[in-house]
């Protein structure tokens, strides 16, 4: 009997054993866990500590792995990292543009990722004169290059029934908002949204009283933007070619001329380049040039249209380079003005 007793007793002290080292494993795995769980969440709830903003981009054909190099990058390689280890890892899906601000959560920029959830980029252009400057300067800001572009803007000028050098009159300069993957053709029609509002009816009936249409102010809107640096003075400048138009005689805009050379550095307009066979130049060609010489700004299309009507036909720059002109309806003025203003550029060693 003493036998069987020392055994139950063993028994005994080898399962109060076995339960205390059972105790202790799910102790050990609870606290493991609790320290992953705490890791976890400490680190989903870090914060990018960056000094400023910064942008990640994810282009079209982007792989899992320069997407992650994409983050390291941006973030900084630790915590690029942490976010890539959160990411989906669908690199089409989360294709776009996003800018992360100091202080996001690691987490909620992995989750931004994998939603799609862009942020929108600012297009902002200005001092545009050619189709080419244009699609260079928006390609930059897209993900889509300049012959994306232009064939996008060939498509919509033929669905539309213009040339395509009308359609470039009617890409108002403005700061548009657009996701960076918005296709290049959605982000012209965005933009000439805004020539459409900018022409409502009462600016169509100003032009037409002019005897213009809205495409017909826009080129004499771009000459005047070239002839003068002066905004104060462009809608008389304007008013001037109206009148010239009305009475039948060429336009002799000196910008016209540089537009058909393709040289806009030009100081001194004459001579052989006067005879340049271009529809654009119009000391020898009559009435409008087929688009404008420049996008014109929606100020100076407003200028044109609300010009005060004068009788000016002739115009020369002021010989003090002040930036302004002389204006008369007299030829024989106009020649005095302009042998004071040719006196001038010899003075100065400015040739043709």
């Amino acid at each position: 009997m003493s036998k069987d007793n020392n055994r139950r007793k063993e028994d005994g002290k080898d399962k109060k054993r076995a339960k205390r080292r059972g105790r202790v494993a799910v102790t050990v795995i609870a606290l493991a866990v609790m320290c992953w769980g705490v890791w976890q969440f400490t680190s989903m709830a870090s914060r990018y500590d960056g000094d400023e903003a910064v942008w990640i981009r994810i282009p079209q054909g982007a792989t899992k792995e320069s997407v992650a190099d994409s983050l390291r990058e941006a973030l900084g390689d630790e915590y690029g990292r942490k976010v890539a280890g959160y990411w989906g890892g669908n690199p089409a899906k989360s294709r776009g543009a996003y800018l992360v601000e100091p202080g996001e959560k690691a987490i909620n920029i992995a989750r931004m990722l994998d939603s799609g959830r862009q942020t929108p980029v600012r297009l902002t252009f200005n001092n545009i004169r050619t189709l080419d400057q244009l699609a260079e300067r928006l390609a930059s800001r897209m993900d889509w290059g300049e012959e994306d572009f232009k064939e996008a803007f060939a498509r919509e000028a033929e669905a539309q029934g213009v040339s395509e050098a009308v359609l470039l009159g009617r890409m108002m300069p403005d700061t548009y908002e657009v996701y960076w993957t918005t296709d290049p053709r959605k982000t012209i029609q965005k933009i000439l949204k805004n020539h459409d509002s900018f022409w409502n009816e009462e600016r169509r009936g100003k032009a037409a009283a002019l005897g213009l249409t809205p495409d017909e102010v826009e080129v004499i809107a771009s000459i005047a933007e070239e002839e003068t640096a002066k905004a104060d003075e462009r809608g008389k400048v304007a008013r001037l070619y109206v009148n010239r138009l009305k009475r039948g005689m060429k336009l002799q805009a000196d910008p016209t001329v540089k537009y058909a050379v393709g040289d806009f550095s030009i100081k001194r307009v004459g001579g052989p380049m006067l005879d340049i066979d271009s529809p654009y130049n119009t000391y020898r060609y009559e009435g409008l040039p087929p688009g404008p010489i420049r996008i014109p700004d929606k100020r100076t299309l407003q200028a044109v249209i609300d010009a005060p009507e004068h009788g000016y036909i002739y115009m020369c720059a002021r010989a003090d380079f002040s930036g302004y002109h002389d204006f008369t309806s007299d030829y024989s003025t106009h020649q005095h003005n302009a042998a004071a203003f040719r006196k001038a550029l010899d003075a100065r060693g400015i040739k043709l």
